[in-house]
């Protein structure tokens, strides 16, 4: 095969958790990375983990003790390093507000001009919201439209820039967005921002093929929570994987084999993607992963 046949690299948005980072994340899926690789033996598997902009506090992070307490003459123990997407308010009206939201958009946007176009995105936990975040905000001038019915500004850190690739600067239709609809988006532990302030992502229901990764014993995103999400998203269901476990990325074999081949079925076979719905009951401890 000469250097002009190769087939172009398979790219992939990988946004990592709250309280996570990039290195920590990259290491909770190498697994499903050789795994990918298999699937498409032919084609580079390219994923690129930016860094969400918010370094959070001690009193950000759950369940953070510091290792001791600090004497007059020791200096303070450092938090480890913790990053998020967005700090989540909750308003004595009830209403429930994503600070930092627009920043954590920001940062992925910067990566999508950088690295991409990416063909999809895998993400955990408060990742794997922003991920369908991201799939919806993709998805066109239908999208744009329902944040312009009143639900709010579309982010402008999505539109086609004065300089990006292929962009100039007055643009228009489906060109006019950082990149064209993603193939695919994979939610491990996923859940659906709440109330009005964030019906626009979800309005029409997001029709990027998205698979759902649930952890049946998931005490940090409950089954409500991941449900609401699958609720807003076509396929329903039908894309649905459900693991014995609880607030992690599963690297079992049958857990990797429903990704990949979803992921396969998305790249190969259009919008229609990959049907994919698992409920198993058991799974080796040696292979569950941990919290974070």
């Amino acid at each position: 095969m000469s250097t002009n046949d190769a087939s172009p690299p398979l790219k992939i948005l990988m946004l990592h958790g709250y309280t996570q980072t990039p290195s920590l994340f990259h290491a909770k899926t190498r697994a499903l990375h050789k795994a990918l690789q298999k699937v498409f033996p032919h084609r580079p598997i390219l994923l690129s983990y930016p860094p969400a902009p918010h370094r959070l506090a001690p009193a950000d992070i759950p369940g953070f003790i510091p290792a001791s307490s600090p004497s007059a003459y020791s200096s303070p123990p450092e938090a480890p390093e913790a990053l998020g997407w967005w700090r989540r308010k909750d308003r004595p009206d009830g209403e429930i507000v994503y600070e930092g939201l627009e920043e954590g958009l920001e940062a992925i946007a910067k990566c999508v001009r950088e690295e991409g176009p990416f063909e999809g995105v895998i993400g955990f936990s408060q990742g794997a919201a922003a991920a369908v975040l991201v799939a919806s905000l993709l998805e066109g001038r239908g999208r744009k439209r329902a944040f312009e019915r009143g639900w709010g500004r579309y982010p402008d850190c999505f539109l086609r820039r004065a300089g990006d690739r292929g962009g100039g600067d007055e643009v228009e239709g489906d060109d006019e967005f950082v990149q064209p609809p993603l193939k695919f988006a994979v939610s491990y532990s996923g859940f659906r921002a709440p109330g009005r302030r964030y019906e626009a992502f979800y309005e029409p229901r997001v029709w990027t093929p998205v698979l759902h990764v649930l952890g049946q014993v998931d005490v940090v995103v409950e089954e409500r929570r991941g449900r609401a999400l699958v609720d807003v998203c076509e396929g329903g269901d039908d894309r649905v994987v459900v693991h014995p476990g609880g607030h992690f990325v599963p690297s079992g074999k049958i857990w990797l084999d429903a990704v990949v081949g979803f992921v396969r079925g998305c790249v190969e076979g259009g919008r229609k993607g990959g049907g994919v719905r698992i409920e198993e009951r058991e799974q080796r401890v040696e292979d569950m992963d941990v919290p974070f």
